[in-house]
């Protein structure tokens, strides 16, 4: 991977925070894939001031793509990497501040959460307080700002149903601000956040509950996971589920529950997850999600929608974009 001269001249100008080539395989739950031209951590809001700054006096959104990347949970990145700038929010972002009281105020109890915070730890730690609303997020590996941007959800809820209002910034202009949830126009899995557009920050409403009630729904959620989900390297469903039906059923009704491609292969515990071997390729993974969807296509009639998001593919197939194209 050659880095061009704005993102040498970028890195330079960022100092540590900034590595070239940086390896983003060990950074997703799928463990595979190449490296980042460009990876930046910005470890608080001070460093994020720094790094606005810098990308716009380099104008880097302008020539080279940028990507945001939360925990890794719902990502695939190609073998040949990513020609883009990657920002990874470190530990100053992972604040939590509960409600003080039980809900007698005025206004709606709310949990203000750090965007790099993890929701299951979100979940846990809502749940030991003993506010209840949140216990779902124990099942969703991903991380709140993560959350936010592609509505997350799963055990009968998601973020378009607790979150009140959300603070952001953009990366390359001089924009952002705290605003409310409607501002989202949420769909399933689908926000109107765009990809130079950074969540830092959301308020997420709980109601009044108690510690015990709390801890048994998310063991329960826990226990439903290993019982039905598999382990190892994946990122989750792949697919979105098509209205009224399921996706997992169609692939086993396909035939290819188990179906293996090179170092990927379908779940045999789930058919909607794809696994990759250790030390596997990306792009075999790649391929065995568009062999999934055509195969599907052809023998139920039925296109899936792709919800992992896919890095550094080429055919247009990625969910980076340059800023001056948003």
């Amino acid at each position: 991977m050659t880095t061009p001269a704005d993102l040498r001249a970028l890195a330079g100008a960022l100092g540590e925070r900034a590595s070239l080539h940086r390896p983003l395989g060990p950074l997703t739950t799928y463990g595979v894939g190449g490296p980042a031209a460009l990876y930046v951590e910005v470890e608080g809001p001070a460093d994020l001031e720094v790094v606005r700054a810098a990308l716009r006096e380099q104008a880097a959104g302008e020539s080279s793509p940028i990507f945001v990347i939360g925990r890794g949970s719902n990502l695939l990145v190609s073998d040949a990497g990513f020609d883009g700038i990657v920002l990874h929010l470190g530990g100053g972002f992972a604040g939590l501040d509960l409600p003080d009281a039980t809900g007698d105020g005025a206004a709606a109890p709310v949990v203000r959460a750090g965007a790099a915070l993890a929701l299951p730890v979100l979940a846990r730690r809502v749940a030991d307080a003993g506010w209840a609303g949140l216990s779902w997020a124990v099942g969703v590996p991903g991380s709140v700002g993560g959350a936010v941007r592609m509505n997350a959800g799963g055990h009968g809820s998601d973020m378009a149903s607790c979150l009140v209002r959300y603070r952001w910034v953009d990366l390359v202009a001089d924009a952002g601000g705290t605003d409310d949830a409607a501002r989202l126009a949420y769909g399933y899995r689908t926000s109107t956040v765009t990809p130079t557009q950074l969540v830092v920050a959301a308020d997420i409403r709980v109601t009044p509950g108690s510690v015990e009630e709390e801890h048994a729904a998310v063991a329960a959620i826990v226990r439903w996971r290993r019982e039905h989900q598999p382990g190892g390297a994946n990122a989750g469903s792949v697919f979105t589920n098509p209205e009224g039906d399921s996706a997992g059923r169609l692939i086993e009704s396909a035939g290819l529950k188990g179906f293996r491609l090179g170092t990927a292969h379908v779940s045999d515990k789930h058919a909607n997850f794809i696994q990759a071997d250790r030390d596997g390729r990306a792009d075999d993974v790649y391929a065995l999600m568009e062999h999934v969807r055509g195969v599907v296509a052809e023998r139920c009639g039925v296109t899936l929608r792709t919800e992992v998001r896919l890095l550094g593919f080429g055919d247009g197939k990625t969910d980076a974009v340059n800023g001056a194209r948003r």
